[in-house]
């Protein structure tokens, strides 16, 4: 598989409902994961998600954003066309006070060489 490797100024944004389904995806978000706007907005965010990650992962993810706290941490993605990147994201819970709706905004940006290793050596230990 191809590896994308970002590029300093690289911003990945995205902002999903509370079930996981995309509703916006920056310039950066779209190019780097290889989508358009169109293909990513109504998906579940899972549409970039990696087999290598584990699902402890994901589950402390979900946990931490639904109580309203901010979760951060390393995600290896797939792009559209089998390849994969790495990104150090966080991801911000939201209440819309006009629609009543809980949100969650995931920026990401480059890890390092040393974080990306990191975190490949922890994901080996969880499922």
């Amino acid at each position: 598989m191809l590896e994308y490797i970002l590029k300093s100024d690289d911003f990945l944004v995205s902002q999903t409902d509370e079930k996981g389904m995309i509703i916006f995806a920056n310039d950066d978000f779209c190019k780097i994961a290889g989508y358009t706007l169109e293909e990513l907005v109504g998906k579940a965010h899972s549409i970039v998600r990696h087999p290598d990650m584990p699902r402890a992962a994901f589950k402390d993810l979900w946990e931490t954003v639904k109580s309203d706290k901010i979760w951060s941490g390393y995600v290896k993605n797939k792009t559209k066309n089998g390849g994969y990147y790495w990104v150090y994201a966080s991801v911000y819970p939201m209440y819309d006070a006009v629609k009543h709706v809980k949100t969650y905004m995931s920026c990401r940006r480059k890890p390092s060489k040393s974080e990306i290793q990191e975190a490949q050596d922890l994901y080996k230990t969880l499922k």
